[in-house]
């Protein structure tokens, strides 16, 4: 092999390294996330406009850029409705910075069309269904008011 090709190929290689790079963020962090749902009574009705349906306590699996809203029933119970929401997380700003120095302006794009700079809030969701009938959104203070209450461990 002359001088000629190896240096097509390191150059070659040099360029594949830089594309697979260059989304910092999409590559350690991933495109989705897993939110964890806890709920009391454990036998209620988890639904999501993300179409995700499960029996609670459970995880579903969503795409990072993607908002959405949950909510839990069960017989006998107030149906609650929580809105998830997104946020840049740390994490998210560590790759973004990690794009700046290594991925340019290609890995910023990436990061961004694909979400990986965020989280969602609240993660996890709790959910404590009140007894009687009719259906509540919980207000922003009751959804931090439970977060700050430990999650039962499953």
């Amino acid at each position: 092999m002359g001088y000629t090709e190896l240096k097509t190929y390191l150059v070659a290689g040099v360029v594949a390294s830089s594309v697979l790079l260059a989304g910092c963020g999409t590559v350690v962090r991933g495109t989705t996330e897993d939110i964890k749902i806890y709920v009391e009574p454990e036998h209620a009705k988890i639904t999501s406009t993300t179409a995700h349906t499960c029996v609670g306590p459970c995880v579903i699996n969503v795409p990072r850029k993607k908002e959405f809203t949950l909510t839990a029933s069960a017989p006998g119970y107030q149906t609650q409705v929580i809105d998830v929401e997104t946020r840049v997380s740390g994490k998210g700003a560590a790759g973004m910075a990690g794009n700046v120095l290594l991925g340019g302006v290609i890995g910023v794009g990436v990061d961004a069309a694909t979400g990986a700079t965020l989280d969602h809030y609240p993660n996890p969701v709790n959910f404590i269904l009140k007894r009687g009938k009719g259906s509540r959104k919980l207000t922003p203070a009751e959804i931090k008011m439970m977060n700050k209450a430990e999650a039962p461990t499953s």
